[in-house]
C-alpha cells in the first residue's frame, strides 16, 4: 500500500446490523471497505481482490469459521492486518494461540466507535512480524486429552449444563472424533469459495444432546467453553 492509497478493508460477520455499522464507520474513517455475511463470501473475496486490512469475528455459524477466513487473508496477503471480534470476554485472556495468526483481538461488545482509529493504529506500525509456532492443528493434535480434560473441568462448575447429570465418559464421547475432524479441516483448507464439510461427530452430536435432555441453550454455553478450552493460553506454552 503506497502513501496516498486508500487502504481497503473486508469486514466479515454474520451479524448484518453490526457489519453494516462496522462498514459505515469505516467508509466514514476514509477507508474503502467490502463486506461479507459468511465464510464463502469472504473467501471469494479475498479470492479475487486484494485488501490492507481483515477486521472478522471469530465466532459464526460453523466451528473456526474466523480462523478460516484468518488463514485465506495471510495466504493470501501475508502483509495485510488482522483483527477479529470474540463474543466471549474469556477469549480476551485466552487468544495467544489465536494472536499468533493474528494482530489483534476485539472482545464484543466493544465501542466500535474507535475502530477507525485502532486500524489506522495497526497500518502505522505494519503488520506484526511473524512468530515461529507450530501450527494450530498440531498444537491442538498434541493437547487433544488436555484439552477434553480441561473441557471437563469447566462444565463440571458451570450448574446450568449440570442440569443433566452424565458421565464424564458420556459427556465428553462426542470430542475425541470432533477435534480430530477440527485438525483435518485446519490440515487440509478447502480451496478458496469452496464449501467446508461438516464434521460428522458435531452433526450427530445435537441430536445426541437433545436425547440426553439437553436444552439449546446448554448446548451453546457448552460449546462455549470448549472454545475457551482450546484456546486456553496453556496450549501455546
Amino acid at each position: 500500500m503506497t502513501e496516498t492509497a486508500v487502504p481497503r478493508v473486508l469486514v466479515v460477520d454474520d451479524d448484518d446490523n453490526l457489519r453494516e455499522v462496522m462498514t459505515l464507520i469505516l467508509e466514514q474513517g476514509g477507508f474503502q471497505v467490502k463486506s461479507a455475511w459468511d465464510v464463502n463470501s469472504a473467501l471469494g473475496l479475498i479470492g479475487c481482490q486484494t485488501f490492507d486490512v481483515l477486521i472478522s469475528d471469530l465466532h459464526m455459524p460453523s466451528a473456526g469459521d474466523g480462523l478460516t477466513v484468518v488463514s485465506a487473508m495471510r495466504h493470501s496477503n501475508a502483509k495485510a492486518v488482522t483483527i477479529i471480534f470474540s463474543a466471549y470476554p474469556e477469549m480476551k485472556a485466552a487468544a495467544s494461540a489465536i494472536l499468533a495468526q493474528t494482530d489483534d483481538i476485539i472482545v464484543k461488545p466493544a465501542n466500535i466507535g474507535n475502530l477507525v482509529e485502532l486500524v489506522r493504529e495497526k497500518l502505522l506500525k505494519g503488520k506484526s512480524p511473524p512468530r515461529v509456532l507450530a501450527s494450530l492443528a498440531t498444537i491442538l493434535e498434541e493437547c487433544s486429552e488436555a484439552t477434553i480434560d480441561d473441557w471437563l473441568s469447566r462444565v463440571r462448575k458451570e450448574d446450568q449444563v449440570l442440569t443433566v447429570w452424565l458421565d464424564d465418559s458420556i459427556r465428553s464421547a462426542h470430542l475425541p472424533q470432533l477435534l480430530r475432524d477440527l485438525v483435518f479441516r485446519l490440515r487440509h483448507p478447502q480451496p478458496l469459495g469452496s464449501r467446508a464439510l461438516a464434521s460428522p461427530s458435531a452433526a450427530e452430536h445435537g441430536p445426541a444432546r437433545r436425547v440426553q435432555g439437553y436444552t439449546a441453550s446448554m448446548m451453546v454455553e457448552e460449546s462455549r467453553m470448549l472454545q475457551v478450552s482450546i484456546f486456553q493460553p496453556s496450549k501455546t506454552t
